[in-house]
């Protein structure tokens, strides 16, 4: 009887990290948005849905490319909500981050 309650713990105690880590997978990570392929006149609805679906997990990553015209497109997507953001670095200018 004590083999089984040993068992039954050490069922429990794996079945929590099972589920501790799938949970932090699901949870905790969002993944950023690529706008690599996506035509411009359906970026302002895509980057819309992710920014306002995903607002309090700030900071988010969207992924532009080096392209102006898509950077300008959800630069004034978020300055149309109010979100503050930064404009990728010195090395990668490919992205935005959406701050709050």
């Amino acid at each position: 009887m004590i083999l089984k309650f040993t068992l039954n713990i050490k069922s429990l105690i794996s079945l929590e990290k099972i589920m501790t880590k799938r949970a932090v997978k699901k949870v905790f990570f969002i993944s950023p948005l690529d706008l690599h392929g996506i035509k411009h006149a359906e970026v302002q609805k895509i980057v819309e849905d992710y920014v306002l679906e995903n607002q309090s997990d700030c900071p988010l990553k969207i992924i532009t490319g080096n392209s102006d015209r898509m950077k300008d497109l959800v630069k004034s997507m978020l300055d149309l909500h109010g979100f503050n953001y930064h404009d990728g670095d010195y090395y990668n200018r490919g992205y935005i981050d959406v701050l709050n």
